[in-house]
């Protein structure tokens, strides 16, 4: 399933970024809390102070207005108190203060923080300890004051909401920034593709825009796609061609000779020209086929991941051309196929090539045509040679007998025996070569010994 390219961008580079936001948020609440619990707790001890003190100077009978203030609104919250005497005679204040859960532990200082329940709710404790005289008692007073846990954890809210509008306004205006950058950073793929989008279909040529260095990987092997395909359309223009104009003949000949049966005189000769039909008729399906084989071996894909015994696969393809060359009293040998020899290659096509390569023999060796040797030999790479001792080719023959449809001389051949065998050995990684003997000619096609990738 396909996915957006600038969501994936957008993506990469704002998770990060929320990632932090959420951490610094945590962090953000945590300061916050840790500043509500500080500001309480001072704004308590001085309100405890506060409170010892009007204590110590009125005999514990009266507060005066400026601590009544304190204790009504301390950092925005009522404040509760109670004192009692070092004989833990009750002074003033509130009767019952709260007292820690068994879990906490205030120690024996001057002041202590502690959270403890007050009537069903959770506050904040100040246990503050002074030494001094009240109507007649002296020693150690203790100071009790305590505040609900809900005014500070209002603050530590607040403090949090406004940490998080803050960090919301921040990731927003990161999202839009990157959102805005990565289309930006896109409009070039955009361009390109609304460019490419434009083209007329048959338009091949190469695109030529100036594009980020990025993205020009992807244009230089488009524009290799592009010429492949270009290449391709145009070989197979060529093999249409090709074969309407070599199939011309053929088939007109072959319609002559029907015709001249329909017209012939007596049943001799209507046998006669029959008996040329047919021979017309297997030329123009050998042409047919040969042209079929020689697309095949260009376009198919080369399967050559399977291990095949090239010796084996000498031997029988010989045996099918044993018959023809008796008959033409042209001796046929193998060289060099005792023994297995084992090639990852594509069975058939090198097949075809070879029985390409003994039908050229065979059909172009000419009047003084007597033997054929195929000759197997292997180093570091696989060779195939078919020789044979007839009329030959000059060397300046040989881009022309290679071409399609190319001949030295005219025959019943099609001109494409080369031409396959070299497709199938340069669809191999290999190649075909043509030799001038002494008497005859000689063409080899090399194959790579190892596997190797075959050539798409």
């Amino acid at each position: 399933m396909g996915r957006s390219l600038r969501l994936r961008l957008f993506t990469i580079i704002l998770a990060p970024l929320v990632v932090i936001a959420v951490i610094a948020g945590v962090w953000r609440m945590n300061e916050a809390r840790q500043t509500a619990q500080d500001l309480y707790d001072n704004s308590l001890l001085i309100t405890g102070l506060a409170v010892s003190r009007d204590v110590a100077l009125a005999d514990g009978d009266l507060i005066s207005p400026e601590t009544e203030a304190l204790l009504a609104d301390t950092a925005g919250g009522l404040v509760r108190y109670h004192v009692y005497a070092p004989d833990g005679v009750f002074v003033t204040g509130y009767a019952v203060p709260p007292v820690p859960t068994e879990a906490d532990t205030v120690q024996d200082e001057a002041y202590a923080f502690y959270d403890a329940v007050y009537k069903g709710r959770d506050v904040r404790v100040l246990r503050l300890k002074y030494v001094t005289q009240i109507d007649g008692f002296s020693g150690t007073f203790t100071v009790t004051l305590w505040q609900d846990q809900a005014v500070r954890q209002g603050f530590v809210t607040a403090l949090g909401y406004r940490a998080l509008a803050l960090i919301s306004v921040l990731v927003l205006t990161a999202a839009l920034m990157v959102w805005f950058g990565v289309n930006v950073g896109l409009k070039p793929l955009l361009d390109l593709e609304d460019a490419i989008s434009r083209r007329n279909p048959e338009d091949l040529s190469p695109i030529r825009r100036r594009v980020p260095i990025e993205t020009r990987g992807i244009v230089e092997r488009l524009n290799r796609l592009f010429g492949q395909v270009s290449q391709s359309m145009e070989a197979q223009s060529a093999f249409i061609s090709d074969a309407s104009h070599q199939l011309r003949n053929p088939i007109a000949g072959v319609r002559a000779l029907g015709e001249a049966i329909l017209t012939a005189r007596s049943l001799d000769a209507a046998k006669a020209r029959a008996g040329d039909l047919v021979t017309a008729a297997e030329r123009a399906s050998d042409l047919a086929e040969n042209l079929m084989t020689l697309e095949r071996a260009r376009a198919a894909q080369v399967d050559a991941t399977r291990p095949v015994d090239v010796a084996q696969l000498l031997r029988s393809t010989i045996a099918d051309f044993e018959g023809r060359a008796a008959r033409m009293q042209v001796r046929l040998t193998l060289r060099g196929a005792q023994d297995q020899m084992v090639v990852r290659l594509d069975s058939t096509m090198v097949q075809e090539a070879i029985k390409n390569l003994i039908d050229n023999a065979l059909l172009h060796g000419g009047p003084g045509l007597s033997a054929v040797d195929v000759t197997l030999a292997a180093d570091h790479e696989v060779r195939i040679t078919v020789a044979d001792d007839g009329q030959g080719v000059p060397p300046g023959d040989f881009p022309k007998i290679l071409a399609r449809f190319g001949q030295a001389d005219p025959s019943d051949g099609s001109g494409l025996g080369l031409s396959i065998a070299e497709v199938v050995a340069n669809r191999h990684g290999g190649a075909l070569t043509l030799d001038a003997v002494t008497a005859g000619f000689s063409a080899s096609m090399r194959l790579p010994r190892d596997a190797q990738r075959p050539i798409a």
